[in-house]
């Protein structure tokens, strides 16, 4: 069973997580001769699978959390299923493509690379990628976030988020690799933006939950002095960090 960190903050999610560069998307498509099917998995909200429908005829997403699907916007060549990643759904040989979006270092990974094998067509491409810690324009905000991050609500990681912090360089990927271009999330964000997205990480409401307090409250009055203008806006950076292989 695949843990689930995320149903406490599916709202604040979906309301604040960084979307994927297109360019992304563009780049899987160019792997795949034949895109009639992507089973994507760990789809929460549906990012990324709604990126995908772009380009292939019918995306399969599932998340092992009711409360993330449920916030995933309906498309017409997208469906949604409550279902474990060791448990897809479908059919032996059935996808063209199978993608992971932020989601790979939850798997039980002997099991899901098992069904990985079982649905994916012969020669068909596995993809999952990671985003890694914020980088925040101007030195004395990028201080307090990274304080925030490591000192403040660290203790409060899962321990998989390690395999995050390392790019997934230490996760098995046992599949014919293929090297990506580099990618990265880049947006101009205001300050009670970037505070909304941290209020959607596991540790904070992992925080939030064991102490009764609300950490992010102090950020914000940490960063005030120091960011600004309230609706200036500053770049926020993701490196994302991609493993690719086919079967």
């Amino acid at each position: 069973m695949n843990p689930d960190h995320f149903s406490a903050v599916a709202k604040q999610y979906v309301a604040s997580r960084p979307t994927y560069p297109p360019a992304l998307f563009s780049w899987l498509a160019t792997q795949c001769p034949v895109r009639e099917l992507v089973w994507d998995v760990g789809a929460g909200n549906g990012q990324a699978s709604i990126a995908l429908a772009a380009h292939f005829a019918k995306v399969w997403a599932t998340d092992l959390s009711e409360a993330q699907i449920s916030q995933a916007p309906a498309h017409e060549r997208v469906e949604y299923r409550v279902s474990p990643a060791d448990h897809s759904g479908l059919g032996d040989s059935t996808a063209d493509a199978v993608t992971v979006a932020q989601a790979l270092h939850w798997f039980d990974l002997d099991r899901f690379y098992a069904e990985v094998r079982r649905v994916l067509k012969p020669g068909g491409l596995i993809a999952a990628w990671t985003y890694g810690v914020l980088h925040v324009e101007g030195d004395a905000v990028e201080e307090r976030v990274s304080h925030f991050y490591h000192q403040v609500v660290g203790p409060y990681w899962p321990a998989e988020r390690h395999h995050v912090e390392t790019a997934y360089a230490e996760l098995p990927f046992p599949f014919e690799p293929v090297a990506s271009p580099p990618f990265a999330i880049r947006l101009a964000l205001t300050l009670d933006e970037l505070l909304g997205y941290c209020r959607s990480w596991s540790a904070t409401g992992r925080y939030r939950s064991a102490t009764g307090s609300d950490p992010v409250a102090a950020l914000a009055a940490e960063l005030a002095p120091v960011w600004g203008e309230p609706d200036r806006r500053r770049e926020v950076t993701w490196p994302i960090a991609m493993r690719a292989g086919f079967r």
